[in-house]
C-alpha cells in the first residue's frame, strides 16, 4: 500500500511491497489477558465483555502496544489517527512496512501466528477482508457504532466492516502537463507519452485495481466485465503513454509520474502536500469512469494485543476517528449517520472532490471474477 504505494481493495456496497521479513520465533502473545467477566480479551465480542469502555481502556493500556502494518502516515490522514490514539490512550502504535499491501498483511497474519510480531489489526481492500473472513483469520467484534454502519458495508458476524472510501481520480501536475486530462479518453492522447502512472500493481494494489475497473467502465465494460480495463492499459502501454513507475509523492515531485490514477483522497491530499514545492497538482474524478471503493477494518483472530486491537477499532469508528479520515479527504463509512446526528466535520466535508452522478459497486462475486481476470492478464497487458 502506499500513498506512495499500493493498498489493495475492492469495495462493496457503499461508496466504497516489499517482501516481509519473517521471524522464525516470537515471544508469547498477550492473548491471556482476561476481561472482568473472565472472558479472554481475544474472544471479547464488544466492549460489554470488558464491563464497558472503561474496562476496555484499562485492559488495552495494560497491553501498552498495538501492532499494525501498511499504514502510511500520509494515507487518508493515518498520521493524525495514529498520533490521536496514542495521545488519548498512551498506547504506542508500531507500524511495520507502512508501504505494504493488503496481501502483505494477510501473509503476516498467517505466517506469524503465535508471535508477538503478528499484526493486531488490519486495514484491507474489501476483497481481502472477504477472503480473510472466509479463512477464519479475523475476530468477531462489534464496535459501539456497529449498528450505524450500513448493512451492505459490514460482515453480519462483525469480522470486518468498511472504514473509509473514495473515487478513482486523475491527478496531474499542471506545471509539467500543458493540458491536464480529466477523462480516461483523454489519457490516450499522444501528448501524454510516458506520463500516465498507477499507484501500484492491480494484482496487489487496491488503488490500481480500482483504476483498471474505472477504465473498464469508461470503455464499454461493466462490473461484470473488467477486460476492457485491461485492454485500455494495454493500449496505453502500446502507444507509450503508460509508465510502469509506481506513483508516489516522491515520483510526482521528481516529475517521473506527472499524471497519476489514484484515489481522490490521496490525490487531493497530494495537492495540499505539494503546495510550495513547485507542483501544481490538479484532481479530477473522470466522468467516463466513475468507480468508488472502501477499505475495510479487521482484528486478527490471534492478535497478540487483543484489547488494544479492539480499542483501536472503537477509536476509528468514533466521531473523532471518522472525522480525522474525513480531514484526509476520505469519505468515512459513518458519514451519513454523522450528518444526521450533526457530528460530521462540515468544513472537511466541503473540501471533498466534487463528484457528479452516482457511483456503482461490484458484488463479492464480481470482485472475485475481476481479481482472477487481472491476475491472469495484467502482466501480458503491460509487458514488452
Amino acid at each position: 500500500m502506499t500513498v506512495s504505494l499500493p493498498r489493495i481493495a475492492v469495495l462493496t456496497g457503499g461508496l466504497v511491497v516489499a517482501a516481509l521479513s519473517l521471524s522464525a520465533c516470537g515471544a508469547a502473545t498477550s492473548q491471556s489477558a482476561a476481561t472482568p467477566d473472565g472472558t479472554k480479551a481475544a474472544t471479547a465480542t464488544s466492549a460489554t465483555d470488558f464491563g464497558g469502555m472503561d474496562g476496555l481502556v484499562a485492559a488495552a493500556k495494560k497491553e501498552g502496544t498495538l501492532h499494525a502494518m501498511a499504514l502510511p502516515r500520509d494515507w487518508a490522514n493515518y498520521g493524525a489517527l495514529i498520533d490521536g490514539f496514542t495521545k488519548k490512550y498512551g498506547i504506542k502504535i508500531e507500524v511495520e512496512n507502512p508501504d505494504g499491501s493488503s496481501q502483505d498483511e494477510i501473509n503476516a497474519v498467517t505466517s506469524r501466528k503465535g508471535q508477538d510480531r503478528a499484526p493486531d489489526v488490519l486495514d484491507l481492500g474489501s476483497s481481502f477482508a472477504l477472503s480473510g473472513a472466509r479463512q477464519g483469520l479475523f475476530a468477531s467484534y462489534k464496535v459501539a457504532s456497529y449498528d450505524d454502519i450500513p448493512t451492505a458495508q459490514k460482515d453480519p458476524q462483525a469480522r470486518w466492516y468498511n472504514d473509509y472510501g473514495g473515487y478513482v481520480s486523475i491527478g496531474c501536475d499542471a506545471k509539467r502537463v500543458k493540458h491536464c486530462p480529466t477523462t480516461f479518453k483523454d489519457l490516450l492522447k499522444p501528448e501524454y507519452k510516458g506520463q500516465v502512472a498507477l499507484n501500484g500493481n492491480p494484482t496487489k494494489s487496491g488503488s490500481a485495481f480500482g483504476g483498471v475497473y474505472a477504465a473498464a467502465l469508461a470503455n464499454g465494460g461493466s462490473l461484470d466485465e473488467i477486460q476492457p480495463g485491461l485492454d485500455f492499459f494495454a493500449k496505453l502501454k502500446q502507444n507509450g503513454n503508460y509508465t510502469p513507475v509506481e506513483s508516489t509523492p516522491a515520483t510526482v515531485e521528481k516529475g517521473e509520474t506527472p499524471i497519476s490514477i489514484d484515489w481522490d483522497y490521496l490525490n487531493a491530499g497530494y495537492a495540499d502536500e505539494f503546495k510550495g514545492k513547485g507542483v501544481d497538482w490538479k484532481v479530477s474524478v473522470p466522468s467516463d469512469g466513475q468507480y468508488a471503493q472502501y477499505y475495510s477494518q479487521a482484528i486478527a483472530k490471534d492478535a497478540p494485543h487483543p484489547a488494544a486491537a479492539r480499542l483501536w477499532q472503537e477509536y476509528l469508528y468514533g466521531v473523532e476517528g471518522q472525522n480525522l479520515w474525513l480531514k484526509g479527504y476520505a469519505r468515512p463509512v459513518l458519514m451519513p449517520a454523522m450528518e444526521q446526528a450533526g457530528t460530521v466535520d462540515k468544513v472537511a466535508a466541503a473540501k471533498l472532490p466534487e463528484v457528479s452522478g452516482t457511483a456503482t459497486f461490484p458484488t463479492e462475486a464480481q470482485q472475485t471474477k475481476a481479481k482472477g481476470i487481472i491476475a491472469q492478464g495484467w502482466g501480458k497487458a503491460v509487458s514488452g
